[in-house]
């Protein structure tokens, strides 16, 4: 389970640039870089820290504007705000959310202390909401689903962050009034501007005439992978074999994708990293992962499995990864989700 307020303070710091990671603790089976694992240690030690934690109700903002449209945010600068504070602007007048949702949010940030718009952190501008938020107690906390649950799409909320005790400078603000960077308290405004229900395995037609030399996939009743190497020689080439061909969206190399995949040495077959065990989706953008699933991955459809198959120079090369030793030939069984 990831602990909902420090996803969207990943968001925020993607977008600020106070730290360089992805959003939503991908995992390091995804990742391009150990930064990202370290990102999501972070994510894990703060949801389970963070688990007895309530959310606290804040005052003093307030939101105009048509519902589901930018909202105009108001604030007396400075602003106290608190960590898991949060403020409910307006009330949505679109679907009910309900369990299993996914939620597409639009969010703008600002400086709490001068009360000036964030820079580069307006979705809104570049029509690039965040579809990640999966309504479910494994994905976010219980806190936050209660506070998501039963309200309705266009319901905008205010959150507050208070990073000075971690953070090391203040913010600037640059020569058109919008606050720079390094922000240490702040707010999240978001906005639910569509739901969807969320797929949580692949669902599509299943793909006749797979090569017999293949790696052999079978699925649990809930639809986790386990595989049987089948005696597979890997070469140095990608392999790329779609197992369920989905009839959602196709996906782009820029896409961020929700997956449920499993990961495995091809040497031996040894498990390495499942998102299955973890008991969540993971998210994560194709344009910070490894290669082989960026080149796997795009073209590909929502719905659809895959079947990876990929040497170690489009892995990790000749760098040890936790639990994949270096030089490593890796599989994965891949269940597209989403992509957005």
């Amino acid at each position: 389970m990831r602990d909902f307020n420090s996803i969207i303070r990943q968001r925020a710091r993607r977008a600020i640039a106070l730290v360089c990671t992805v959003a939503l603790g991908v995992s390091l089976a995804a990742c391009g870089s150990s930064n990202s694992d370290s990102s999501d240690k972070s994510s894990s030690s703060s949801s389970s820290s963070s688990s007895s934690v309530k959310l606290t109700a804040m005052t003093g903002i307030s939101a105009e504007g048509e519902l589901g449209k930018e909202p105009k945010i108001s604030f007396k600068a400075p602003l106290n705000v608190k960590n898991y504070s949060y403020q409910i602007l307006q009330k949505g007048n679109g679907d009910k959310i309900e369990d299993g949702d996914r939620l597409c949010v639009q969010q703008v940030a600002y400086d709490a202390e001068t009360g000036k718009q964030l820079e580069n952190a307006n979705t809104w501008t570049t029509n690039s909401p965040e579809c990640s938020m999966v309504m479910n107690t494994n994905s976010i906390n219980q806190e936050y689903y209660d506070l998501f649950k039963g309200r309705k799409v266009n319901t905008t909320i205010a959150f507050g962050f208070d990073d000075s005790s971690s953070a090391s400078a203040s913010a600037s603000s640059s020569s058109d009034g919008i606050t720079t960077a390094t922000a240490t308290k702040y707010l999240i405004v978001l906005t639910v501007v569509s739901k969807s229900k969320a797929l949580t395995r692949a669902t599509g037609e299943k793909v006749k005439d797979i090569p017999a030399d293949l790696p052999k996939v079978t699925l649990d009743k809930d639809g986790k992978p386990s595989i049987d190497m089948n005696n597979y020689q890997p070469g140095d080439q990608l392999v790329v074999q779609t197992l369920i061909k989905g009839s959602g969206k196709e996906v782009k190399d820029t896409d961020t994708v929700s997956a449920n995949y499993t990961g495995w040495l091809a040497s031996n077959g040894k498990q390495f990293d499942s998102s299955w065990d973890r008991g969540a989706a993971s998210d994560f953008s194709l344009d910070q992962v490894i290669k082989g699933w960026k080149q796997g991955l795009a073209g590909q459809t929502v719905g659809s499995q895959v079947l990876l198959i990929i040497p170690a120079d489009l892995a990790y090369g000749s760098t040890e990864q936790n639990g994949i030793p270096a030089n490593s030939t890796l599989v994965f069984v891949v269940d597209i989700l989403d992509a957005y």
